[in-house]
């Protein structure tokens, strides 16, 4: 299993006139790379997966895998509310090329506790690949709890949770179950920088797609315990969080990378574009983490 650790982005998935725009998904993976990020998740919430057709998450799933050659870990968005659709969805991962899945809790159906165990066991046991748990009770309408994670950890094919509930107490209780097979990554860019200070492993991030390289330089700085600069870094990044949590995600972030020149801001309904009345401050908060990135001593290579 590849290293999951520090800056993973969760791409967007870019569209022009209705269709994958894959050219741009191509740019935006390469400007990842050139920004030092550690991993990419493919059709995940952010990428749209709910708006994409199978030939769809096909070609992205292919694209970056090749595009990445290696140099990156590559996990799919594989979850569903239906537990045998998404064994199936982590099959056509892995024969994708895939290093693992991201599995969200099912949605809407609200299972219990018992259920959100069964669940994760049978996709662990059936799916062919390395399982990264993905709790986000605020989409997804259920809470995976950290004793049920405690007994998730133990299964030798479930290798870490994604967890977006950022409080004191929560970060506290998975970061005590780190091992060196199981990781825990913040799943939240605003208390993101918290969550590994107290422990988390890195972060799986929206912002990571407008700012790659001071992403990575604030996990770095996070991960190596510098809390001085991980503070500046945090500090500089906020108006950007703010931005990103402006309207549903990834309403704001496709304006943004639109800005940036990575596509266009085309989103699928029921997504809906960026209200007008925040493009001003929007330009003015990209102009600045493009400064930032500027200032940040670029890297070699995305695995440095």
């Amino acid at each position: 299993m590849k290293s999951i650790v520090g800056s993973t982005c969760a791409l967007a998935t870019p569209f022009r006139g209705g269709a994958v725009d894959f050219d741009a998904f191509a740019k935006l993976i390469d400007f990842q790379l050139e920004g030092g990020t550690q991993a990419l998740v493919v059709a995940g919430s952010t990428g749209e997966a709910h708006a994409l057709d199978q030939a769809e998450y096909d070609g992205l799933l292919r694209q970056a895998v090749a595009r990445t050659g290696g140099r990156m870990t590559i996990l799919a968005g594989t979850g569903t509310a239906n537990t045998r659709k998404t064994i199936e969805s982590t099959k056509r991962a892995q024969s994708l090329g895939a290093d693992a899945a991201l599995v969200v809790a099912p949605y809407y159906v609200r299972p219990t506790q018992e259920g959100l165990l069964r669940h994760y066991t049978e996709v662990a046991d059936h799916g062919g690949l390395p399982v990264v748990l993905y709790n986000v009770p605020g989409r997804t309408g259920c809470d995976l709890k950290p004793d049920v994670v405690a007994k998730l950890a133990l299964h030798e094919r479930i290798v870490g949770i994604k967890e977006a509930v950022g409080d004191a107490a929560r970060v506290a209780a998975l970061a005590a179950l780190k091992s060196p097979k199981f990781v825990f990554l913040s799943g939240d860019d605003p208390t993101g920088m918290a969550a590994m200070l107290a422990g988390a492993e890195g972060v799986i991030s929206v912002a990571a797609n407008a700012a790659p390289r001071p992403f990575r330089a604030l996990c770095d700085a996070a991960r190596a315990g510098d809390r001085a600069r991980a503070q500046v870094l945090h500090d500089a990044l906020t108006p950007l969080f703010d931005l990103l949590g402006a309207e549903p995600n990834p309403i704001p972030l496709k304006w943004a990378l639109a800005h940036l020149g990575i596509g266009t801001s085309e989103l699928r309904l029921p997504l809906t574009s960026l209200p007008a009345a925040h493009h001003a401050h929007a330009r003015a908060v990209l102009d600045a983490v493009m400064q930032l990135a500027v200032s940040i001593q670029p890297r070699h290579s995305s695995a440095a």
